[in-house]
């Protein structure tokens, strides 16, 4: 499946914003190699397109596609339909079959398999990034991820953090960019059938029924009885008052 025209105003919108997101967290400079982690979901499909267009703002920087097989599809089917949309584009792609899924749902680990699957499937996505000379990795978490991430570390993790736009690790060698941090999950996943990218179903059996998904529907909730919920939580994230939270003596 080769990409189709892009001259809609929705496009037009998302590389607006991809774009101000990239420039606003100084995500790419002159000469950079960036990862593009694709997972095969609307949301990567959508990040790859929109890194591959003419950037007006952006300085000139390489890119590779790379995909991390769970291991839950033993067909390898929707693996194969991804590959073919690398190779009719003419994507540098690195493509990985593995059993991590599969290794976190084992009985060994079924408390936490979210955890452990995200764990591994980073770490090597680190070892591919240093193994082809990358020195960013472009994550497709939109804005909803990062507000989503807020309250699953406040309900769960008992701290307020969430995912950051332009996250420096290894002591600066490597950069987590994430550039659809200001687009609404909505307009991404409208935007890929709009370009109708391959679909590639998610097998995980943890993917209907985790924290996330818990959180997604709460804002849902909230959201009938105030459309801005979601926009107001966003928004508090850069309006925090130190001097307002209190800190609690240790024990």
């Amino acid at each position: 499946m080769v990409k189709k025209d892009k001259n809609t105003k929705l496009f037009l919108h998302l590389k607006k914003w991809l774009e101000k997101a990239v420039l606003d967290y100084s995500m790419i400079e002159e000469g950079d190699k960036v990862l593009i982690g694709v997972s095969g979901g609307a949301d990567s499909f959508a990040l790859l397109d929109l890194l591959d267009s003419i950037m007006i703002f952006v300085p000139k920087f390489s890119f590779i596609a790379v995909n991390i097989d769970m291991g839950f599809d033993p067909d390898y089917k929707a693996y194969q339909e991804l590959e073919r949309y690398f190779q009719e584009n003419r994507y540098d792609y690195v493509m990985e079959k593995t059993d991590i899924g599969p290794l976190s749902h084992s009985d060994f680990n079924r408390k936490n398999p979210c955890f452990l699957c995200s764990r591994l499937r980073r770490k090597r996505i680190f070892e591919i990034a240093d193994e082809k000379g990358c020195n960013k990795i472009a994550f497709a978490h939109h804005r909803d991820d990062i507000i989503e991430t807020l309250l699953i570390n406040m309900f769960y993790g008992r701290e307020i953090s969430t995912m950051m736009p332009n996250q420096s690790i290894f002591g600066g060698k490597l950069h987590i960019i994430r550039p659809l941090a200001y687009l609404r999950e909505e307009l991404v996943k409208k935007y890929s059938r709009e370009q109708e990218f391959p679909a590639v179903k998610n097998s995980c059996p943890s993917s209907e029924n985790s924290k996330r998904i818990y959180v997604k529907k709460l804002l849902n909730e909230l959201e009938r009885d105030n459309p801005d919920i979601r926009h107001n939580l966003f928004t508090a994230m850069s309006h925090v008052k130190p001097d307002y939270l209190p800190t609690w003596p240790k024990k």
